[in-house]
């Protein structure tokens, strides 16, 4: 191209969607794009889109009308294209193209296409489940390759849809960044089409996590947060249940790096090995974003999913004997097909009794693919909003008093961004047990901070799930 166009990126849903956006962002430029942080004055605006529940499909579908009302062209990508494909490319026309993740390795084609006019035919969508979740993008010589059970290995130059990140550009600053461990999923609750999608569960080789690790901390990054679909499946393809807890203290020990999280852990698959380096590797936050989805047998058996309450808090026991001041955060479905009265009050004890420090509460509706779309006994929709409403204000309680519970305590903050609003000398960073944008907040004051600094501080006071934290020598009015 004689001049150079301009794209803007625009990222919806969850951090994997973040990591995935900023491999796109390198390719864009690889491929003589100029990436523009606005998309007023963008030849193309690219939006990543979440395709998870209906909140999240209406967010896109917004969001792709918006940037066409800018006047650019406009691309969907992401998991709302990769689900829906043609059908999507038929019901909004204003998309000047629909890309799978395929066409994730050609970026930069696929937008000259759209520049000169070309249509190009939106894919029909396929259930990844029977397929290698796979596109071609580079991969080194020196790096191992990945075998799936049933396909074998994967040829040279090939590697999950989502990776290896071999190519990444930071789009965001700050002192902490996602770090994709695996793409996909195998697990087959009834309630979710995510790995129709997004395939088959595929992990990364630890070799390419921790050259990514580095590279990050090459670039500020002081807290990693390890995302996939879920964590404790990780190695389990590369014939090695137990990679997690081999990578996290290598984690830990690349220069720079002061923090690892790790994000989405399943209660079935909580070893206690894992529970143990989760708890006990300096370095490591002892964090537990543990997916129980509901608290009442019956329900988690329709969910296909396993445990009950007692069992669940059994495992937070455990988890508490080794680091009694835990992060513990989760979600929950409430108004399941088949959710009883008594079930709602099963899950309402469990609630009542974790302790939980971050809840989110989504009242079930039907998603397309799923076998809990067929099954019987659904709830009212009414009822499932008023069941929602009674779960969502007492998680909302509840995790008020375990951030109350908190104060006196000595905490390590690990500062982001100054709170000027606030006043002079004002900082705002995370805790180990809040993750970014999902958990709460600390509000921190003192002399000589500086952004990716990690702080000890006494939690002073609380305001929701928030705290107020002061550093010896300091006070906050």
């Amino acid at each position: 191209m004689s001049t150079r166009r301009t794209v803007s990126l625009v990222t919806l849903g969850c951090a994997r969607n973040e990591v995935d956006s900023e491999e796109l962002a390198a390719r864009m430029e690889g491929s003589g794009w100029d990436l523009s942080d606005s998309v007023d004055g963008a030849d193309v605006v690219v939006v990543n889109t979440c395709g998870f529940i209906d909140a999240a499909k209406k967010d896109s579908i917004d969001t792709l009308l918006a940037a066409h009302d800018s006047g650019a062209k406009v691309v969907a990508a992401g998991c709302l294209a990769e689900r829906y494909g043609a059908e999507l490319a038929e019901s909004l026309p204003e998309a000047d193209a629909v890309l799978s993740f395929d066409d994730y390795a050609e970026i930069g084609d696929r937008l000259d296409e759209v520049m000169d006019g070309r249509r190009r035919q939106a894919h029909t969508p396929r259930d990844r489940r029977t397929l290698l979740p796979i596109s071609p993008v580079e991969r080194s010589a020196s790096a191992p390759k990945v075998s799936i059970p049933g396909h074998g290995d994967l040829p040279d130059g090939v590697a999950p849809a989502s990776g290896p990140r071999v190519l990444r550009r930071r789009l965001g600053g700050g002192p902490v960044a996602p770090l994709k461990l695996a793409s996909g999923c195998d697990r087959r609750c009834t309630f979710c089409a995510i790995p129709a999608f997004r395939g088959a569960y595929v992990s990364r080789p630890p070799a390419e996590v921790l050259e990514e690790a580095r590279w990050l901390a090459g670039h500020d990054v002081r807290e990693l947060v390890l995302v996939s679909e879920n964590s404790t499946s990780y190695g389990k393809d590369l014939g090695d249940l137990r990679a997690l807890e081999t990578l996290l203290p290598q984690l830990t020990a690349v220069e720079g790096i002061d923090r690892v999280r790790v994000s989405y852990l399943q209660p079935a698959e909580l070893r206690p090995g894992l529970i143990e380096v989760l708890c006990g590797t300096p370095g490591v936050a002892p964090y537990f974003d543990l997916s129980f989805q509901h608290a009442a047998g019956p329900v988690l058996r329709s969910m296909r999913r396993f445990g009950d309450r007692e069992r669940f808090l059994e495992l937070l026991d455990r988890v508490r004997a080794l680091a009694p001041e835990a992060g513990v955060r989760s979600n929950f479905i409430v108004g399941f097909p088949g959710e009883s009265e008594d079930d709602l009050e099963e899950l309402i004890a469990f609630l009542s009794a974790a302790r939980l420090d971050a809840i989110g509460v989504f009242g079930y509706s039907d998603e397309d693919g799923t076998e809990a779309a067929d099954l019987p006994g659904k709830v009212d929709p009414d009822e499932v909003a008023r069941r929602v409403e009674e779960v969502s204000a007492l998680a909302e309680e509840l995790t008020a008093q375990r951030a109350e519970d908190r104060v006196g305590s000595t905490i390590a903050v690990l500062v982001e961004r100054k709170a000027e609003e606030e006043g002079d000398g004002l900082f705002e960073g995370r805790a180990e047990h809040q993750a970014p944008e999902v958990d709460g907040t600390v509000l921190v004051r003192g002399e000589g901070l500086s952004l990716g600094q990690i702080v000890e501080a006494r939690v002073a006071a609380s305001d929701g799930v928030d705290l107020v934290a002061e550093i010896p020598g300091t006070e906050i009015p």
